[in-house]
């Protein structure tokens, strides 16, 4: 293991003991960033030593820039002892379908502290995405390792999504977020009772700063004002087809031109088609504007800082929150309605970044100046489809009854809030965010009432049974 000078010391170190190593797992810079905040915040004990443990998920690893050789990462190395890598140390095994064997997991520890000169120390880990690998197969291998998990976005608001070994959510200590909605507090984990932690804001602002100062000179950073649109690559998620993807990329230009941008700043996922950029360009030259596609893979938050633009906007990314509430910069988002109709199951990890995007930001295709500033976002909340009344005014019965009806066998301790929003909200206005049978099975108000009555409930069942054979096309033989 190569050992690295400590170029930015966060934290005096003089009284730590040697024998406590705490290990960072990181897959992405964003990740990396906002682990850089923390550790600038003091929200870890001091540790004789730090290593970041960096993770290359994409599909094909070898094709993709690792984080540690990512734009600006070198502005973060120096907060941690070691950077090592979670793909070289488990290869030819593909980070996110590895998991260790019951039988092995003592072998692997072994394996590990040779490989990581971690000898008998005692090791911490904080990780992120507990629920699957390679965060769960790490915590796997350091049975007795104390756990904190930080969170990667708008998803740790949600419920975990799936039901985790007790042995493993037990040493779960902290969960460390960034306040992207200020005041509301993180779902995940909370069946553990696992402690949300605010990572400051001026700090993961301030880490913001020192990657944006490695940047060289932004592409096209033309005159402030400029409209930067998002691209998330849904396609690759199963949640839209391309076509239905480089549509809705359309309408995000037509959008922001709608609004009086005429110069459009695109920053495009790094594995989307290269053609999609083209269909833009060739949208935007025919609307009288001029779109200029960011290729260089930077953080968004480099962006808002370096460019100010006058409007993000995009469907649901995390980014939207950045913007809007640490930088002051407007954000509206496009497409959301017909995600939240689509996404299955309704436990989709997804559900809760795309509600609380639709319930709390402006939709972009609204009629000009219905975009409010960051301000407004935690009072003022976006419109129901008919554009009549507010829909997300309570944003913690909003996400608390949407992560009820998500998770009601891990979180059945949020049935009181979701029976508290539903019953004090005409179902017109609900109902954009609950299935009526999801409803009708969680007995919440809303659904379809059914019969306490176990004969007609069975002739329900039998008659359901009849109808869905009858609307089943038959197999020819």
């Amino acid at each position: 293991m190569t050992r690295l000078p400590r170029s930015h010391p966060v934290v005096d170190r003089s009284a730590t003991s040697p024998a406590t190593t705490q290990i960072f797992c990181a897959s992405t810079l964003y990740g990396a960033a906002t682990l850089a905040a923390a550790l600038d915040s003091g929200c870890f004990a001091p540790a004789g030593r730090r290593l970041l443990l960096v993770a290359n998920n994409a599909a094909t690893p070898e094709t993709a820039v690792p984080l540690d050789r990512m734009p600006g990462f070198e502005r973060l190395r120096g907060r941690f002892d070691a950077v090592l890598s979670w793909n070289d140390a488990i290869a030819p095994f593909h980070p996110g379908g590895w998991s260790p064997r019951p039988d092995d997991v003592p072998l692997w520890e072994r394996y590990l502290r040779l490989l990581w000169e971690l000898g008998d120390d005692r090791v911490e880990l904080v990780v992120e995405s507990l629920q699957v690998a390679p965060a769960l197969s790490i915590v796997q291998l350091f049975q007795d390792a104390p756990i904190d998990v930080y969170a990667d976005g708008l998803m740790s608001y949600g419920p975990t999504r799936n039901r985790l070994d007790p042995l493993i959510g037990e040493r779960v200590r902290r969960l460390l977020h960034l306040d992207l909605v200020p005041g509301l507090r993180p779902l995940l984990l909370g069946e553990f009772g696992t402690v949300p932690v605010v990572v400051p804001t001026e700090a993961f602002t301030k880490v913001v700063d020192e990657l944006a100062s490695a940047e060289e000179e932004p592409q096209a950073a033309g005159p402030p004002g400029a409209a930067l649109l998002l691209g998330q690559y849904l396609s690759a998620l199963g949640i839209l087809s391309p076509a239905e993807e480089e549509a809705l990329h359309v309408r995000m230009v037509r959008g922001a031109v709608a609004r009086g941008h005429r110069r459009l700043l695109f920053k495009p996922h790094p594995v989307a088609p290269a053609s999609w950029q083209r269909t833009l360009e060739r949208e935007a030259e025919g609307l009288g504007a001029e779109l200029t596609v960011l290729e260089r893979p930077v953080l968004a938050e480099v962006l808002f800082g370096r460019l100010r633009p006058g409007l993000v906007a995009g469907c649901f990314s995390t980014a939207l929150f950045t913007a809007s509430t640490f930088y002051g910069i407007p954000a509206a988002r496009i497409g959301t309605g017909p995600l939240l109709d689509r996404l299955t199951p309704y436990q989709n990890s997804n559900r809760v970044p795309v509600t609380l995007a639709d319930a709390l930001l402006p939709d972009l295709e609204s009629p000009p100046g219905a975009v409010p500033g960051p301000e407004a976002i935690p009072e003022h909340a976006g419109t129901d489809p008919a554009g009549e009344e507010p829909a997300g005014e309570d944003p913690a019965g909003l996400i608390g009854a949407v992560g009820f009806a998500m998770q009601p066998r891990i979180r059945p301790d949020l049935r009181p809030v979701a029976e508290r929003y539903l019953a004090g909200r005409p179902a017109r206005l609900t109902r954009r965010y609950f299935k009526l049978r999801r409803l009708t099975a969680l007995g919440l108000p809303g659904g379809v009432p059914v019969p306490r009555n176990a004969v007609v409930r069975r002739a329900v069942r039998h008659a359901r049974r009849i109808k869905r054979a009858a609307l089943t096309p038959r197999r020819r033989g």
